[in-house]
């Protein structure tokens, strides 16, 4: 059975002391602050808070040059050096930011603002060795800095290290799902499925109000294809939590695999209908729901019913494409289109949705609202050949032959490489100097035409 697509619980920095740091290790910090100056004259004083004011709006290169006036003026001063690596880190000069966090820890050592800034600066730099050491200095100041030198130990394969980290954490201070999420990380990285199976039934014997173990223990077993545990962690999930919504989203994959389809659809309407599920899951359960349907007339009723759910609880264009696919499979081509227009009535940045919309407007023979979808697609799109192709075929079911003669001379610029669409634009050119009554063009580019088909075929 294919892998059950879960949410699953996020893995990342739970302390609530630490500030996270776009795309670096969370921190805790102890902002220096103006006391930590030391005694400073006035000059230093202004050049140093001119330097954070810069800071501040993101002149970084302002700010470094005031606190290069500050260590001429005190080559010593450890907040200085401090402020000069903040600057750098947030330059991306990752060197430059470590060599100054450096001369800050070695004039003022193992202060836990210029410690963390340092392991930070490690970090970014991908030097996971030396952050790791500066980590293990920290640990003594605050035992939370644990999750950063976990963190450390994944980042560098160093999985030993960190599960015996790991171990002695959960025995001292109690399961926590970040570490959790990290041991899971190793064993799937590890390829070692009875390690993740035994580490998520004890979770869920030591927590088991808590869902997400659940899940993942769902996920597990269906990755591994252990179908009848799947559904009956599945089945245990839904006695401990009747209320679930969730769990609906592994249970009616497991329905409709078993052949059971009324439980699957109920299954569907409870994660359609569910506010806390999002649009994404829904989506897919929508997207299962009508490849089971599609061949299954029987179920017309039901799809109407699923589809006024989905459309009551959410407004995704991306749902509207998949519902006029699902028509058009059924050849019932009016109602596809009407799907196929909500969805660019709300997403008209959506090519594939655009070119599907107009081609089938063609098909039926809509040539006005086909010629003037393709002209606001092509304000978006202005170098994709196939709009000006089917502005084209528009114009000339239209009898505007003129206008289009020049759309299609135009879009053939744009055509590159590609053989079959070139022939058709020398078709439909053909057409149209035969509207425009010019019989010598649109023989020649007939001609054309024919020799490339026959070159193709």
């Amino acid at each position: 059975m294919k892998a059950l697509v879960i949410f699953l619980m996020l893995f990342g920095f739970t302390a609530p002391v630490l500030l996270a740091q776009e795309d670096g290790l969370p921190l805790r910090i102890t902002v220096a602050n103006e006391d930590d100056l030391g005694n400073v004259t006035d000059e230093f004083q202004e050049n140093f808070f001119e330097a954070l004011k810069q800071k501040a709006i993101e002149n970084y290169e302002r700010a470094l040059a005031s606190l290069e006036k500050c260590e001429k003026l005190q080559p010593n001063n450890p907040v200085v050096h401090f402020e000069k690596g903040k600057n750098y880190k947030f330059l991306e000069d990752y060197d430059l930011a470590i060599s100054s966090l450096q001369k800050a820890n070695r004039l003022k050592p193992d202060q836990e603002w210029v410690l963390a800034e340092l392991m930070d600066a490690f970090y970014r730099n991908e030097d996971y060795e030396n952050a790791i050491i500066i980590a293990k200095n920290l640990v003594p100041i605050n035992t939370r800095y644990y999750d950063n030198l976990a963190d450390l130990y994944m980042k560098s394969s160093q999985y030993e290290e960190l599960l015996k980290l790991l171990d002695r954490l959960d025995a001292e201070l109690g399961i926590a799902d970040y570490r959790l999420g990290l041991r899971q990380q190793v064993y799937a990285i590890t390829n070692n499925t009875p390690a993740r199976i035994q580490v998520l039934l004890e979770a869920i014997e030591t927590n088991p109000e808590k869902e997400a173990n659940y899940l993942n223990l769902i996920f597990v077993y269906s990755e591994e294809g252990m179908e009848q545990e799947a559904f009956g962690a599945a089945q245990d999930m839904l006695e401990k939590f009747p209320n679930s919504k969730v769990v609906h989203l592994a249970l009616y994959k497991f329905y409709l695999e078993k052949g059971e389809p009324g439980k699957a659809m109920e299954s569907m309407k409870i994660v359609l209908k569910a506010e806390e599920i999002d649009a994404e899951s829904k989506f897919r359960v929508l997207n299962d729901f009508l490849l089971f349907a599609a061949p299954n007339p029987e179920y017309e009723e039901e799809i109407k019913e699923v589809i006024n759910i989905f459309s009551e609880a959410e407004n995704s264009p991306q749902v509207y494409q998949k519902l006029g696919e699902y028509f058009l499979i059924k050849n019932q081509k009016e109602q596809a289109l009407s799907y196929f227009e909500l969805g660019i009535e709300k997403d008209l940045d959506n090519f594939e949705l655009l070119r599907n919309t107009l081609l089938l407007q063609l098909d039926m023979g809509r040539y006005n609202d086909a010629e003037s979808l393709s002209e606001k697609a092509l304000e978006i799109f202005p170098a994709q050949p196939v709009l000006f192709l089917i502005q084209g075929v528009a114009l000339i079911e239209l009898e505007e032959y003129r206008k289009a003669e020049e759309i299609l001379t135009f879009g053939l610029d744009y055509v590159i490489e590609n053989e079959a669409m070139e022939a058709d634009f020398y078709e439909q050119l053909s057409k149209a100097y035969t509207g425009l009554g010019d019989a010598a063009k649109a023989a020649d580019f007939g001609d054309r035409a024919k020799e490339l088909k026959n070159k193709i075929n």
